[in-house]
């Protein structure tokens, strides 16, 4: 901070009210000694590159930061970097810029500047828009840099503010990963020779360099899962394209473009995630799937992996397996307070089906485990057939399918019963056999989970007799179906209110909110949400249960249909998926828009 001495950044946030006069005074007696620490801690970290250790000089910002004093009045938290740059940029007169990744162009951040001068000056190049390049600096004030960023980029700079933090960790991350990019497209890339039919071209490397790529690859890996688990992404995709290799995030349901990789590096880059998860690396014709184990911030993930062949190349796409998301409270699912009493009571059965239904990427997956979580006893033997394993839990004895060998949802479960089970959950129920063994296992004094792909709970109990259950047998065994959908949550860092008229919603099906116009949330998009309004999801319900008159219309209906069971159904209390959904919206949880896309009218 060229232009701004220590006395005068305390000065300053002073005047903003994020310090008192006491706590200045304190600062100044405390700030030699902080700083000694300061710069012992940034000494050990050094810059990320080999025989280069770069010393950023410690300023006022970071001693005040270190010290973590607790914000009275208004303001709620401890007085953070970004909350001391913020109020900086005010006086300084140029605008605050917090870096998302997401937003980044790869080549921009990492061909504009070479890396050691952005490390030195603290300065990231974020974007360039009619002619002007964007840059995010630590110090705006600083005109010789400025000078030197124009004559060198021959662009117009438009200078923002951010944190020392920040753009610490998009160089050493955006740089670390080109770099390792880079250097393994040099060393992959081969020379284009078209010998026609009459032979394969191959370029033996040399042992240095077969070692020296091998490190890029691995490097470049790294970067791809440290970046994927930061952004709480639930999927990643690599596609080959003709002339390059997109990257993508699922984050909150949604894929995003995050980087565009050369062509050469495609084939390494797989064999590599191929070799993690110990698949053949050589095999490239027929899919494939397995898994890995990470480490990441002392806990732990795992990563399912699937490959399969595609125009350009080998599609590999890794589902990212958090056990916080996946074993959670029931009561953190989103359950309304009387679903979650009545679903209570299925678990507490002895004995029976519990079927969870809704399509792919529902949260299905994530109720059955957390259910099995609830259950899980010293006590209980739980036994589990899935295809893949989810996630591996040692309360449980999981079982994979491999049909080639024989074991199957349908075959399996006889199996199991000879392993004295008090739960099983089934992955899937599919196909008659493994319908019909799960209601043997249910009516033989066993509680069985499984899940069914149907639109809502009524339609699951003919799709259990379409599969060729008997009624009476269905009747018997089924102790309730829970349906369920994923709705995106409002971000609650820019949520804002917004008055929606009520003819609008009772078109959704709020026939209760009565005439005028009605006060909702809505985000407008910040850099936490990413410019979505959204940040994360949560279950919305329908939960179905199987009492003595729904048995009496399963077993004496010579043709069940579904209006017959959801008409039953609704008289005995069940609450339909939209209903829950508009009662989220009502309490701010969720969107107008949300509910709509996610939910059908009933």
């Amino acid at each position: 901070m060229s232009s701004l001495s220590d006395e005068k950044i305390l000065k300053i946030l002073s005047r903003e009210g994020l310090l008192t006069d006491k706590q200045s005074k304190s600062i100044v007696k405390k700030a030699p000694e902080q700083r000694r620490k300061l710069t012992q801690i940034e000494k050990v970290k050094g810059s990320g590159v080999p025989g280069q250790d770069i010393e950023h000089p410690v300023t006022m910002v970071d001693v005040v930061a270190s010290l973590q004093i607790s914000l009275s009045g208004k303001e709620t938290g401890a007085l953070d970097e970004e909350r001391i740059v913020k109020a900086l940029t005010k006086h300084l007169k140029v605008p605050y810029k917090k870096i998302d990744p997401l937003q980044l162009d790869l080549d921009v951040v990492t061909k504009t500047i070479p890396r050691l001068f952005a490390l030195k000056h603290l300065v990231v190049p974020v974007g360039v828009t009619d002619g002007k390049l964007e840059v995010v600096m630590y110090d705006p004030t600083d005109a010789g840099l400025l000078e030197d960023l124009q004559r060198v980029t021959t662009l117009e700079v438009t200078p923002a503010m951010g944190t020392k933090t920040d753009i610490l960790k998009i160089i050493r991350e955006f740089f670390g990963f080109q770099s390792s990019i880079v250097a393994a497209e040099t060393q992959l890339a081969q020379p284009s020779v078209d010998l026609g039919n009459l032979e394969q071209y191959t370029r033996l490397k040399s042992i240095d360099e077969i070692q020296s790529t091998d490190t890029h690859i691995k490097n470049a890996v790294e970067y791809l899962f440290h970046y994927a688990l930061e952004q709480r992404a639930s999927d990643i995709h690599i596609e080959p394209k003709r002339d390059q290799v997109l990257i993508r995030f699922r984050i909150d349901g949604v894929l995003h473009i995050i980087y565009k990789l050369p062509k050469a590096v495609h084939p390494a880059m797989t064999s590599r995630i191929k070799t993690l998860s110990r698949l053949d690396i050589a095999e490239k014709r027929r899919p494939q799937d397995g898994r890995m184990k990470l480490s990441y911030q002392h806990e732990d993930a795992e990563i399912r992996v699937s490959t399969i062949p595609v125009a350009f190349g080998e599609k590999v796409v890794m589902r990212i397996l958090d056990p916080t998301i996946l074993f959670q409270d029931l009561e953190d699912l989103g359950f309304s307070a009387g679903n979650l009493i009545e679903y209570h009571k299925f678990l507490q059965k002895p004995n029976g089906i519990i079927l969870v239904t809704g399509p792919t990427g529902s949260g299905k997956s994530t109720t059955l485990y957390s259910s099995m979580g609830h259950l899980a006893s010293s006590e209980k033997n739980i036994t589990t057939v899935e295809d893949p394993i989810e996630m591996i839990r040692e309360d449980f004895n999981q079982i994979a399918v491999q049909p080639l060998i024989g074991i199957d949802f349908g075959s399996i479960l006889r199996n199991i019963l000879r392993q004295d089970p008090d739960i099983i959950m089934i992955g899937e129920i599919r196909d008659h056999e493994t319908a019909e063994n799960a209601v043997q296992a249910a009516l033989t004094g066993h509680l069985v989970l499984s899940t069914l792909h149907t639109n809502d709970a009524p339609s699951t109990v003919t799709r259990l007799i379409n599969l060729g259950v008997k009624p009476f047998l269905a009747a018997e065994s089924l102790i309730g179906v829970l349906a369920q959908r994923l709705l995106r949550k409002i971000c609650p860092y820019c949520s804002t209110t917004l008055e929606v008229d009520a003819t609008v919603l009772k078109s959704l099906g709020a026939d209760e909110v009565g005439e005028g116009s009605v006060k909702l949330k809505q985000g407008k998009g910040c850099l936490k949400c990413r410019g979505t309004g959204f940040l994360g999801r949560t279950g919305v319900f329908e939960v179905m249960g199987i009492d003595e008159d729904m048995k009496g219309v399963i077993t004496e209906s010579k043709e069940l249909d579904i209006i017959t069971v959801k008409k039953k159904a609704l008289e005995s209390g069940m609450i339909p998926l939209r209903t829950n959904a508009i009662d989220k919206m009502l309490k701010g949880i969720t969107t107008f828009q949300e509910v709509a896309r996610v939910t059908e009218k009933q």
